[in-house]
């Protein structure tokens, strides 16, 4: 562990907490202390049933390897319109992606299938509703128990991962000593967890490949693989050897390397929007 000692003055925090500065460190002109829209503009809809509204993050990339998985498969009625939804700009503050989601948070999805058009927010929420319409990446029996543990495992864990770890060492204004202590600690222990649970199974929900694989891949599969806030030699995730078996099988897949290009800027190869195959060439 690295020095404990505080690297910054004491803080005595006010009695009433008043939001009168920005938060400091990228991203935080996504951060306010009120929900709902801030200005008028509505979403954008394509010629597929499946609308999405995302970003190429962690998140966003759950939802986009789903679709491409299932379209892989064969599902046609799984075709989808991907619109990206640019945070930094603060389009998930319109009025139109509040709609879609109220928690104003990629991804958000409107399922148009059905009248009137269901929304759905929330990663988690979001693959359940796919893989369940579809019939497909949710087994059944003892091993959809098994699923859904871990996809609710990753639900609750990654924000530790991203919004503790993630946020203080790659994006805080200043590094702090006890954050990314304490933050590297339980990320390090959550990884621990996978390594153990992989040891002994192909993939999380047991011998098949799932929504939860699908769900924990973005975080854990390319933190372990080096691909995640620069990070690979500070928590020595070389010595996550199975979480790394793991995420390199599952990194192969093609459906998830059309998956994480798309919402995604940042991309090797990316693809801004996604209205059909014909958007990866």
């Amino acid at each position: 562990m690295t020095d404990p000692k505080p690297t910054t003055a004491p803080w005595t925090p006010p009695e009433v907490w008043t939001w009168d500065q920005p938060s400091g460190g990228k991203f935080a002109n996504t951060n306010r202390p009120v929900a709902g829209a801030t200005h008028d503009k509505a979403l954008p809809v394509g010629e597929h049933p499946l609308q999405l509204y995302s970003l190429g993050t962690p998140n966003g990339m759950k939802v986009t390897i789903l679709l491409e998985e299932l379209l892989e498969l064969g599902h046609g009625d799984a075709e989808y319109d991907a619109w990206i939804i640019d945070i930094n700009a603060g389009d998930q503050f319109g009025s139109g992606f509040v709609a879609a989601n109220p928690n104003s948070k990629i991804p958000a999805l409107m399922d148009h299938s059905v009248t009137p058009p269901q929304r759905v927010f929330e990663s988690g929420s979001i693959l359940l509703h796919l893989a369940e319409r579809f019939g497909a990446f949710l087994p059944a029996g003892a091993a959809r128990t098994e699923c859904l543990s871990w996809l609710f495992w990753q639900v609750g864990s990654a924000p530790y991962l991203g919004g503790g770890f993630g946020h203080f060492y790659a994006y805080a204004p200043t590094k702090q000593a006890y954050p990314i202590n304490r933050f590297a600690m339980e990320t390090k222990r959550q990884l621990d967890v996978l390594d153990k649970h992989l040891a002994e199974h192909d993939y999380l929900a047991g011998a098949d490949y799932s929504i939860a694989d699908m769900a924990t891949w973005p975080w854990y599969g390319l933190l372990a693989l080096g691909k995640l806030y620069d990070s690979g030699t500070f928590l020595s995730v070389h010595e996550y050897t199975h979480v790394r078996r793991w995420a390199e099988t599952i990194g192969a897949r093609p459906a998830v390397k059309r998956g994480t290009r798309v919402n995604s800027p940042w991309a090797h190869k990316p693809v801004r929007e996604r209205h059909s195959a014909a958007d990866f060439v």
